[in-house]
């Protein structure tokens, strides 16, 4: 299984390398933001599996950070772990309220950190993270990363088969061409909108076996969804 992906957003340099140190020593990849700003184009681009957070940062503090990451649909489900040197109980509901999924008071130990890391990593994982998804003899396969159609491979690049994973997993819902930017190439890309055009139509063009490039459907005026539901013409 590939390592866990932290991202630490703290804008003391000496805290990051404390903190980078103990995550590398306990074999998970580390990824150093040292503002708000930063930090928000790192969670949207790399998808971390979780965020440390400090509180107290120059301009953006990091609990309006985790208000702003938790109202956008790309990064509401990453845990946040807040890193804070207020012990008060008032100031830890607040972190907890906007979102956070736990707290550490500063000063604390590596151990604990690791600790408190693998609680939240728990109680987030899915039961099924890697079973294949299937629709109609369509399968895509996220451990193998394959995709086949009535057990016949199905060739496409791998922007069609981030798209085709992420419709998979958010069927019947309709994105526009930016939201499918920001899921799919992230949020600190800037390419033309209609390179989505470009993708669904490699797209369809790959899943015409079977005719399963009806599923990837077009919404007039709004984008494009992933449905079995068939409009009738």
């Amino acid at each position: 299984m590939s390592k866990k992906t932290i991202l630490i957003i703290d804008d003391e340099t000496a805290i990051r390398d404390m903190l980078r140190v103990a995550l590398e020593m306990a074999d998970y990849r580390c990824l150093e933001a040292e503002n708000a700003q930063s930090g928000h184009a790192l969670a949207i681009d790399e998808k971390p599996d979780l965020i440390l957070l400090d509180w107290m940062m120059p301009g953006t503090s990091g609990i309006e950070l985790a208000r702003r990451l938790k109202r956008d649909e790309i990064t509401a489900k990453l845990p946040i772990i807040m890193l804070t040197a207020k012990g008060e109980e008032d100031n830890k509901i607040q972190g907890l309220e906007t979102g956070a999924d736990d707290y550490i008071t500063k000063p604390f130990s590596p151990r604990e950190l690791i600790a408190r890391l693998k609680a939240v990593l728990r109680r987030i994982e899915p039961d099924t993270p890697e079973a294949p998804i299937t629709v109609d003899q369509l399968c895509l396969d996220p451990i193998s990363q394959r995709v086949t159609i009535q057990d016949q491979p199905v060739d496409m690049g791998p922007t069609e088969y981030r798209l085709l994973a992420f419709f998979l997993t958010h069927q019947e819902r309709v994105y526009n061409r930016s939201q499918l930017l920001d899921h799919i190439w992230g949020g600190n890309v800037y390419i033309d909108e209609r390179t989505v055009d470009v993708h669904i139509r490699r797209l369809r063009k790959a899943l015409a076996a079977g005719q399963h490039d009806r599923f990837v459907q077009t919404v007039r005026g709004s984008g494009y969804r992933f449905s079995t539901k068939v409009a009738s013409k």
